[in-house]
């Protein structure tokens, strides 16, 4: 199936249907227009397949918009990916592909819904370092990493953010003296948290630390992460980085 969408000068988009049959959607999805854009599109999709009851629509979203907001962090605020979730079953695609959400949430929200698995990309960067330890930055990262590390037959090296006396403390649990080390999550928003954990695993003997997020952000740039991270793996599902720090695996 073949589509053509274009943008108004006010930002308005228009989608037109090129040639009929099953319908699939890609989008980063990191945005409200791009999800204004499926929309457009699935709703000419379905005026141009009234009468074909066999036709099968799929909407693939690199890079959910508000995967984070999973839960309504205060009193009064709004609760953002149940907003999303709902426009986006408003469209009513047959399946709907979300590549490494944040959480399950997602895809509890989210008609229709599956997860696309991040082990490939993963498993390319853990080959091109050279079979490290992985490590998982938090509690709620290590059941992902831990089947990870069970598909590879890596050595997991699980950490954890723990307070004592007010003050966060890295724990590492596990011995990373001499070894490479690779941080395994699904984001990084500006990244200070992969640079701590980073520095820690350092202080504690490793000798080298790369990082595979699947989402990559970096909205405050490299110059901090350079200070303790060796290298960087991402797919290209938020943005396309041009910078040796980094090697990104293109799913757009």
């Amino acid at each position: 199936m073949t589509y053509e969408v274009k943008k108004f000068h006010d930002g308005q988009v228009v989608a037109k249907i090129i040639q009929n049959e099953n319908l699939e959607v890609k989008i980063r999805g990191n945005s409200y227009e791009d999800l204004f854009a499926a929309a457009s599109i699935k709703e000419a999709w379905d005026a141009a397949n009234t009468m074909n009851k066999t036709a099968v629509s799929t909407l693939t979203i690199y890079c959910l918009i508000g995967q984070r907001s999973d839960r309504r962090f205060n009193k009064n605020e709004s609760f953002d990916l149940k907003v999303i979730a709902n426009f986006i079953n408003s469209m009513r695609f047959d399946k709907v592909m979300i590549l490494h959400p944040h959480s399950s949430i997602s895809l509890a929200l989210i008609d229709n819904s599956e997860e696309i698995s991040n082990f490939e990309f993963v498993q390319k960067a853990y080959k091109d370092v050279g079979a490290p330890v992985l490590v998982s930055p938090d509690a709620g990262a290590y059941k992902t990493t831990h089947s990870i590390a069970e598909k590879l037959n890596a050595d997991l090296v699980p950490s954890n953010k723990v307070r004592v006396d007010g003050e966060p403390i890295i724990s590492i649990q596990g011995d990373v003296a001499g070894k490479d080390c690779l941080i395994v999550d699904d984001l990084a928003d500006g990244g200070r948290t992969f640079k701590n954990l980073a520095k820690e695993l350092k202080k504690q003997g490793a000798a080298k630390v790369f990082l595979s997020v699947t989402h990559g952000q970096f909205n405050y740039g490299f110059d901090e992460l350079k200070e303790s991270i060796d290298h960087i793996y991402c797919t290209n599902s938020y943005r396309d980085i041009e910078d040796d720090f980094v090697t990104q695996f293109k799913v757009v």
